[in-house]
């Protein structure tokens, strides 16, 4: 790092109240390339006039080019969030202002938020609401969609990545991580990227590899204005910015798993594969997160030098070598298997599903693939978007299941766990779903849930902003269909609490 132009006299000004016209105290906040001022309602950020081997901020020019970008890019996320870009100006009078005068500095102004609508400081405070890990999916598999298509390969470009890590954790100082773990870490990281390199250039060329946010973690994701929102994306080098959007997706599923808070990242992947269609990419995601985990790693242990007290240099120590633990751990592979809950409506099968996903398979979780959501999607509307009956013709559901088992065996090739959550009265669809393990070579387990039917349809009454559109005459239908031999489907109570249904299932599960 190099310090370049002297920033001294703007940094004195941006403190002082008056500056922005207010009588309150002005709040500061410092990283290691920018300073931010909370002043009021408004947020000033200040580029650091620095020079890393990564970005360079040593020039006002250059510091004019990356506030601008800032704000271009942010835009596509947050357009309510990033209001300008202004100068710090001297006037003639030799004192400087906002927005004024000759510029001496360039600021990115951006509406102000409580510290309690950011995302890192909920999951501070316990679970996350489902329905704003939902809202969040859509929201980045939406960006990712509109996000700018890189063309050129994709395995190259995720090696660079590896190879840059290394090259942060070699230029450490001696022993604040261990070497030898390092060393192994990049050993298998390399193996693991040899494996799937040609689905990475297949997605590459698949338009998978865009220009993405490059930093979305739980501190740059804010409730704004009601709707999850990403922010303070990476701005300084589109080429550290361009990804495969998976990786993009892995740092935040990364940061939601090392929190323990592993239902909200397997509903998050889950709920943004069921919005983009991902299937067989579900095999990069072992290899991604492991290197969003590598990337704080080295990230943490570089900061925990440059801690003037000891015991906040100790904390950032301790995180890195998690994060370096947890980057190896995330490489494990185990053998997938394949789940079925099966049931009528009402019993409970998605409760059930959901609760088990973040508890079968690898991080973060099995793919929960549901009938109900699979209709949705084939027909083009949100998984809460009522169809008519029209939609559940005999022949409209072979096709739906036909394509829960193409759906079924891409997840399971690709190394992933998969719930299957349908109905799944006919025998045949049972069978189906093990004929598919048996062609995988990987365990399956079917769970069959039941309730008296005064329970059922009090439950789909109740529904509210639910992928099933069945009622309580869908219900009355299912209780006199022919089941024919449930076979080795375990058979579940599922009345009671959902925590003690799926208490019984793990169970089953791990019998």
């Amino acid at each position: 790092m190099r310090d370049c132009d002297d920033q001294a006299e703007t940094i004195a000004f941006l403190s002082q109240a008056h500056s922005y016209g207010l009588d309150t105290p002005v709040e500061r906040i410092d990283t290691h390339a920018a300073i931010v001022f909370l002043a009021g309602e408004r947020v000033y950020k200040l580029k650091r006039a620095v020079r890393f081997p990564y970005l360079d901020f040593s020039t006002l020019a250059q510091r004019r080019k990356v506030c601008e970008a800032e704000l271009a890019l942010n835009r596509r996320t947050a357009p309510d969030l990033y209001l300008a870009v202004e100068p710090v100006g001297r006037l003639p009078d030799g004192s400087l202002a906002i927005g004024l005068g000759e510029p001496v500095d360039w600021l990115v102004v951006m509406c102000r938020f409580a510290p309690e609508c950011l995302f890192e400081t909920m999951a501070h405070q316990g679970p996350l609401d489902p329905l704003l890990i939902r809202e969040l999916a859509d929201a980045i598999a939406a960006f990712h969609q509109s996000a700018e298509v890189v063309t050129g390969p994709g395995a190259a470009r995720v090696r660079s990545v590896i190879e840059g890590n290394r090259t942060s954790m070699a230029a450490l100082p001696d022993g604040l991580l261990p070497a030898e773990t390092c060393d192994d870490l990049c050993r298998r990281s390399l193996a693991e990227l040899d494996r799937i390199a040609p689905l990475l250039d297949r997605r590459a060329m698949d338009c998978h590899v865009r220009h993405c946010h490059g930093d979305l973690h739980l501190a740059n994701i804010c409730l704004w204005n009601g709707r999850p929102t990403p922010f303070d994306c990476l701005e300084f080098d589109p080429e550290l910015a361009t990804s495969d959007v998976l990786y993009d997706l892995a740092f935040v599923l990364m940061d939601l798993w090392r929190r323990g808070l592993h239902g909200e990242a397997s509903l998050l992947c889950n709920r943004y594969c069921d919005m983009s269609g991902e299937s067989e990419g579900l095999a990069t995601l072992p290899l991604f997160l492991s290197m969003r985990a590598a990337v704080r790693a080295h990230v943490s242990a570089s900061m925990a030098t440059r801690q003037i007290d000891p015991a906040a240099g100790e904390r950032r120590r301790v995180a890195a070598r998690g994060y370096l633990s947890a980057a190896l751990a995330f490489l494990d592979r185990p053998l997938p298997r394949l789940v079925a809950v099966g049931g009528l409506s009402g019993t409970g099968k998605s409760t059930l599903a959901g609760g088990l996903a973040p508890h079968v398979g690898s991080a973060p979780g099995a793919r929960w693939l549901r009938t109900d959501v699979l209709r949705k999607r084939m027909a083009g509307v949100t998984p809460e978007t009522r169809l008519p009956p029209s939609a559940y013709t005999r022949e409209q559901s072979r096709e739906v299941y036909a394509r829960l088992m193409t759906e079924v065996q891409a997840a399971v090739r690709a190394g992933r766990s998969v719930i299957v959550d349908g109905v799944l009265a006919d025998p045949s669809e049972r069978e189906a779903l093990a004929e598919v393990a048996r062609a995988c070579k990987v365990p399956f387990t079917g769970l069959w849930l039941e309730a008296p039917g005064d329970v059922l349809r009090a439950r789909v009454d109740a529904r509210r902003g639910d992928a099933s559109d069945a009622d309580a005459g869908v219900v009355d239908r299912q209780l006199g269909y022919s089941l024919g031999d449930l076979g080795g489907w375990a058979r579940i109570a599922a009345q009671g609490e959902p925590d003690d249904v799926r208490a019984r299932a793990l169970d089953m599960l791990s019998a």
